[in-house]
């Protein structure tokens, strides 16, 4: 399943992102990929010990957490701490796929990646290229946001980033490890509570709203991972 989430940032939280971007010491991204994404990444990223990274960071993850339609698509458990990076021209990041488990720095607890997210920063204009491109049973799916639009997709997915030919490409990325392991589980959950939210905004019968929030949380109780 692969969700697109419009304006998670508002544009004060867009804009004090990217003061912090802007005065940051950025560095190459090859230091925290594994052996075989190292092989194929060329960009930028912040470093997780960067004070402008963990303020930024910060800030997502307070949109992140205030965001219905992030928490109704990933039913989050854990969310790693958002990283950033660049591309500029020239830079791409091929063909991967995102580690299985992560460990969070400066702990000792690991995180399952059930859900990969990139949230752009940059506006479309700002950059040619770059684009993601995530594949799964469906095909190729070419992505290029809104600055402050976040999509989110399995994160067994086979993904890349474009080359970028012009300007730059600021992003933030991170993993979900979500409550619901099971990807056809989560977008079974996912669809029930968006119809549910649907036919209440078209003042469904409120007898069969009910019964439907009901089925909702008892599978959500059967296939919560807590």
């Amino acid at each position: 399943m692969i969700v697109r989430i419009e304006g998670l940032l508002s544009g004060e939280q867009l804009e004090a992102i990217r003061d912090r971007l802007d005065t940051a010491a950025w560095a190459d991204g090859r230091l925290t990929a594994g052996h075989q994404s190292a092989q194929v990444k060329a960009n930028l990223q912040l470093p997780q010990s960067d004070a402008a990274a963990r303020e930024a960071g910060e800030i997502v993850v307070q949109a992140l957490e205030a965001n219905a339609l992030f928490v109704s698509a990933t039913l989050p458990r854990h969310v790693y701490p958002p990283l950033f990076n660049r591309y500029e021209p020239g830079m791409t990041f091929g063909a991967h796929v995102d580690n299985a488990v992560r460990q969070i720095p400066g702990m000792h607890y690991r995180l399952r990646t059930d859900v990969s997210a990139t949230l752009f920063l940059s506006a479309p204009e700002e950059y040619d290229g770059g684009e993601l491109v995530i594949d799964d049973l469906y095909g190729s799916h070419s992505v290029k946001l809104a600055a402050g639009d976040l999509i989110a997709y399995p994160a067994s997915s086979l993904h890349r980033v474009q080359a970028v030919t012009r300007g730059a490409r600021d992003a933030a990325f991170f993993w979900i490890q979500s409550m619901v392991r099971d990807a056809g589980s989560r977008s079974l959950l996912y669809d029930l509570d968006s119809s549910i939210r649907e036919l209440t905004v078209r003042g469904a019968d409120a007898g069969s709203l009910l019964r439907l929030t009901g089925c909702y949380h008892n599978l959500l109780r059967r296939w919560a991972d807590l």
